[in-house]
């Protein structure tokens, strides 16, 4: 039976990039070794950190703009970390969407003072704030573009003098946005890149360099820009997949096409959502997430009876997160229409036998 993998991550990657990438543990460009053992110093692998670096940048429309791209270890709670550490030398702005954001303030709150410019706690993070005032005076501004965990999406980017920096970690490259505006954009790859090990960081190089304390060489963005991304030995293997993705991804059309896709899948999910008296939507409808969606049944008296359906039709990870309970389809880029139907069918089926 076709599994339909809904899971929040690590997710589902393309088929294609599964066959190459399973290929390449075996051999490597018929170089007789693994993509996994070959030397990080050797050209083949060279050449692979460069193609991946150079499509971020290319798939983004940053290249030529003064940015550069880093793959990096730590996930995205370490760039918390390195995001302050950096570039937080006396206030910073966060907007607090959800459990992400409230980590990174916690982070950031270590370096110096942290201003809470607006937060949707009030409604345990259904919406996204809107209209909030933005002081001067910041070191930069930072945002969550997309809630894995409540099913939010930002649509419209705060807007200010300060350097603006976003976790783009569930929905990097999954819609067109003038990326130009981001200053700092990061990304845990286990979400539409690739499997866990690794984080692109797209940084503008002029923001850098401006903080009088003195910054530990491995959460140094300098440092790794000097490197090419090869301070130490990167996580090879989620660079490599990672890298295929994106060639995938350029391949389909670039976001452009990725972003049409979505929005299908989206508009299936949600009109079902909307119209079956069963269950309810989480998310505020105006917020929500192409990449997420956020349900919950209206009578929890049928939650076994609509798991067991799920599994039936081969329905994987779509359990909510605990902090907000029901279901939750992740569809990152990667995910078929055809599995978000096989999800609305069996939610249309429940209405049907009820």
């Amino acid at each position: 039976m076709k599994k339909h993998n809904f899971s929040a991550g690590p997710c589902i990657l393309p088929q294609e990039v599964f066959k190459e990438a399973s290929q390449a543990i075996l051999d490597y460009n018929n170089s007789g070794l693994s993509v996994i053992e070959i030397s990080h110093r050797s050209k083949d692998f060279v050449d692979i950190m460069e193609e991946a670096r150079s499509l971020a940048l290319e798939l983004l429309g940053l290249e030529g703009k003064g940015y550069k791209a880093l793959f990096l270890q730590g996930g995205a709670s370490t760039q918390f970390l390195m995001t302050a550490y950096n570039l937080l030398q006396t206030k910073a702005g966060y907007l607090n969407t959800g459990s992400w954001s409230e980590k990174a303030i916690k982070e950031a709150n270590l370096f110096g003072e942290v201003v809470e410019l607006a937060s949707s706690k009030d409604s345990n993070f259904n919406y996204i704030p809107k209209g909030f005032d933005i002081p001067k005076g910041l070191d930069y501004i930072h945002c969550t573009s997309n809630n894995t965990i409540f099913g939010t999406q930002i649509k419209d980017f705060p807007v200010s003098d300060a350097p603006l920096v976003c976790d783009m970690s569930s929905d990097i490259f999954s819609r067109q946005l003038d990326f130009s505006k981001f200053d700092l954009i990061y990304a845990g790859a286990q979400k539409n890149m690739g499997p866990a090990g690794t984080t692109l960081v797209v940084i503008k190089e002029d923001i850098l360099g401006k903080i009088e304390r003195q910054i530990p060489s491995m959460l140094d963005y300098q440092v790794h820009i000097s490197k090419a991304s090869m301070f130490n030995t990167p996580p090879v293997f989620a660079v490599y997949t990672s890298m295929l993705t994106l060639r995938w991804l350029k391949k389909l059309g670039g976001i452009p096409a990725i972003e049409e896709l979505n929005e299908k899948k989206a508009k299936l999910i949600y009109s079902e959502i909307d119209v079956n008296p069963l269950v309810k939507g989480f998310a505020a409808k105006e917020d929500r997430s192409n990449m997420n969606a956020t349900f919950t049944l209206v009578n929890e008296d049928l939650k076994e009876t609509f798991d067991a359906m799920c599994a039936e039709a081969g329905l994987n990870g779509i359990n909510g997160h605990r902090s907000v309970g029901g279901y939750r389809a992740s569809m990152y880029n990667a995910m078929t229409i055809e599995s978000v139907a096989a999800l609305v069918d069996v939610m249309s089926d429940l209405e049907r036998k009820a």
